[in-house]
């Protein structure tokens, strides 16, 4: 769960810190710690970097890090060593900034950090002291609780949170512009169930005024993945764009600038928030008009391609989920492409419904929305085409769509659907919007179509399989 932590007005007071790792993150995280105030030692196995810190310069290029760097030293309190006991005796706290490369098969290499911990562990081990660990290097989520801690703890021969306590802590700095977004991120993300290291990362980088959120510890590791393969989403779609415009005698850079500049829909939150798949009138059509315009200008656009494809893979996991639940007679609440319209043109839920029925799993279907007398035109087409026996499926009471049933399949939240999950909960609830309250999120066979339950236990194989955790 994420929370905001509330800046105080306490006093700034130095922390003695170790920086393991002088590459770009390494040295601009330990030249901007010196640069406010606290005593800052970094620690590499490369002679090189260790002599240009001690030199006053920097071993990376990168704008007015040089400066930092000087400044730093000048003032006694930015040093650097190859011998990680020297940093760890004389610091309260070690940032570990190694790098994490990739393997030829796409992996991620912890071998660097995973020298570190081990160096951290037994260094704890033989001096015992007291040390907070904290990540900024990039690891995918549950890497720190399942592979790092676990050295930490054979190393030192310690339990977490007794003689060492972690935090993932994510850089969002750019190369070039590295020094200004220290100063400027968007906020500081702290991972970590332990109030107190939260508190002390709090006071590390309380100089930031920015936002401090405190989320578990998997959440701080996925969210730098998720931004930066949205920033690489980013650049891809603009060149798409401009790729499939320019043979229509359009400027891709006009067209970007426009999208730009709608911060309703475009540049804001608006629908980047995990839920089931998209549908109805517009989005599926347009994009395969644009694949088309590109197949005719002779242009491969293979983001915008995998678009249609990622989003039926995701009814598909919803498909398995509910058969591997073992399900056999399912409630599915919403059948529209959206809460709030009766508009079933190429709605997942209609798809969901489509493929469990082929598949011999018994549907029963409630949407308050969804009223055979009203449907016409291309509407109703689309419905008679796909669900050819719909008036059978249909009932006008949630409660009796859940009757007997096995599984809810949920796309809305409103309030006879709560009420009447409520009343009549079934053995398994699979939630596809997002929205419902806490107390349904509790189920012990809830699970979500992007997010896990409330129990992640992989000695349940039938409920892993479900949260794709298994098989």
């Amino acid at each position: 769960m994420t929370s905001d932590r509330a800046r105080t007005d306490e006093p700034f007071i130095p922390q003695r810190v170790a920086v393991f790792g002088l590459g770009y993150v390494g040295t601009v995280t330990a030249a901007c710690l010196a640069q406010q105030g606290h005593d800052v030692i970094g620690v590499d196995p490369d002679r090189a970097k260790v002599a240009a810190i001690q030199a006053g310069t920097s071993p990376i290029v990168e704008p007015d890090l040089d400066d930092l760097v000087a400044a730093g030293r000048a003032a006694g309190r930015l040093a650097a060593t190859m011998q990680p006991s020297v940093a760890l005796r004389r610091s309260d706290i070690a940032i570990v900034c190694v790098g994490t490369p990739s393997q030829w098969n796409g992996a991620v290499d912890l071998r660097h950090v995973e020298d570190v911990c081990a160096e951290i562990g037994h260094w704890l081990a033989d001096s015992g002291a007291h040390m907070t660990v904290v990540f900024r290097s990039t690891m995918p989520p549950g890497t720190v609780d399942r592979r790092l801690v676990p050295v930490l703890e054979t190393a030192s021969g310690a339990a977490e949170d007794t003689c060492f306590a972690v935090a993932m802590c994510p850089e969002f700095l750019r190369e070039s512009t590295a020094i200004a977004d220290f100063f400027d991120p968007p906020y500081t993300v702290c991972g970590t169930r332990n109030d107190r290291v939260a508190a002390q990362v709090d006071a590390l980088f309380g100089f930031l005024d920015r936002p401090f959120r405190q989320v578990s510890v998997a959440t701080a590791e996925a969210v730098k993945y998720a931004c930066n393969a949205f920033h690489a989403t980013k650049i891809t779609f603009a060149n798409e764009i401009g790729r499939v415009t320019a043979p229509c005698g359009v400027d891709g850079r006009e067209v970007m600038e426009l999208v730009c500049a709608d911060d309703r829909l475009n540049i804001a939150p608006a629908y980047l928030r995990p839920g089931f798949a998209f549908g109805g009138s517009c989005l599926p059509k347009d994009l395969r008009a644009l694949l088309h315009l590109g197949r005719v200008a002779g242009e491969d656009l293979p983001m915008l391609a995998g678009v249609l494809t990622s989003n039926q893979d995701h009814v598909g996991n919803a498909v398995r989920g509910v058969l591997s639940s073992g399900a056999r007679r399912v409630a599915l609440l919403g059948l529209s492409f959206k809460p709030g319209t009766d508009d079933l043109r190429e709605s997942p839920n209609v798809d969901l419904a489509e493929t469990l029925l082929g598949k011999g799993v018994e549907v029963c279907i409630y949407d308050a929305n969804v009223r055979l007398d009203r449907v016409s035109g291309a509407n109703r087409a689309f419905a008679a085409q796909r669900l050819p026996h719909l008036a059978r499926l249909l009932t006008d009471d949630p409660v009796r769509a859940l009757d007997e049933a096995d599984c809810a399949i949920v796309s809305t939240a409103e309030e006879a659907v709560v009420a009447a999950l409520r009343a009549n909960p079934p053995k398994w609830i699979l939630d596809l919007c997002g929205s419902l309250p806490p107390d349904i999120e509790q189920h012990s066979g809830y699970w979500g179509a992007a997010w896990p339950g409330p129990v992640i236990d992989l000695r349940e194989p039938e409920l892993a399989a479900l949260r794709g955790l298994a098989g």
